[in-house]
């Protein structure tokens, strides 16, 4: 039975539009760094190389390769954590060009290293990229967060991340870095501004 993470994790990718406290356990991701606007080429460019990774791995078993403990899933969302350069920090105004940014995509707890450089010898064979050197395979434990759903434009993000903020402070809790995740749970190729899914989260500890 294939593993669809928008059903059997809900609690991580399907969150309310309203602040919750959630406790992130350890995960694999393929990451890449880069900085600058996300509606840069170069963005584009980083979100394709994850992606045939993330699909070479997924596909090993029709070219004849299963690795241990292996199962049938869903390719996980993209997501990204975002953060701003000194300089950004500096301005009076919000400059995309000032964005400095880790983004990437969860793996199954069978991938290993070892999976991981025989998917990334794969697909340098059948997709070339230079950039495939820059993609890292590590693990995360963000530990406690507080997520939400934002729905509408990227732009209007910050309204989201206000109400996150004051449920933060009545909770008695503060933002451990600020740096925050978005896992896009909506194609932003087929779907409208106004109707795109996003989750918003923020590293949390007591007071």
């Amino acid at each position: 039975m294939k593993h669809e993470w928008r059903k059997k994790e809900k609690n991580y990718y399907i969150p309310k539009a309203k602040p919750e406290i959630v406790n992130m356990e350890k995960f694999k991701f393929i990451q890449i760094k880069g900085s600058g606007s996300p509606n840069n080429e170069e963005f584009s460019e980083r979100v394709g190389v994850l992606y045939s990774l993330a699909y070479t791995i997924k596909m090993m078993p029709k070219k004849g390769i299963t690795p241990d403990g292996y199962f049938d899933y869903t390719v996980y969302p993209l997501e990204g954590i975002w953060d701003l350069d000194e300089e950004g920090r500096l301005k009076n105004e919000f400059d995309k060009n000032n964005l400095v940014y880790n983004i990437m995509i969860r793996q199954p707890d069978f991938v290993t290293k070892e999976v991981f450089d025989l998917a990334m010898e794969m697909t340098k064979k059948k997709k070339p990229n230079k950039l495939l050197d820059d993609v890292v395979f590590g693990e995360i434990e963000e530990g406690m967060c507080v997520q939400m759903m934002h729905i509408g434009p990227y732009d209007d993000e910050y309204k989201s991340f206000e109400v996150m903020k004051e449920f933060i402070k009545d909770n008695n809790l503060v933002i451990k870095s600020l740096a925050h995740r978005e896992i896009y749970i909506s194609d932003v190729r087929k779907t409208a501004p106004e109707k795109l899914k996003t989750v918003l989260r923020y590293m949390v500890e007591d007071k």
